[in-house]
């Protein structure tokens, strides 16, 4: 019995549905996280990127902020 890939789960995932309307960048992650795992059970957690404090929120519907 041969075990599937990895990479199959990430490449059909359906955020990576190009037909809804083209807001998908056309290249595919190279590495796949779950919100879960950056805000370990909190609301928000901070980013640094490039020098610059970046704030992901979680609402209460479910989605996420990003803001700078």
């Amino acid at each position: 019995m041969q075990s599937k890939p990895t990479a199959l789960p990430v490449l059909s995932h359906s955020s990576l549905d190009q037909a809804g309307g083209g807001s998908v960048p056309a290249a595919r992650p190279a590495h796949l996280l779950e919100s879960a795992e950056l805000l370990k059970g909190s609301k928000t957690v901070a980013i640094m990127h490039n020098g610059s404090l970046y704030r992901l929120q979680a609402t209460k519907l479910g989605k996420l902020i990003l803001t700078k």
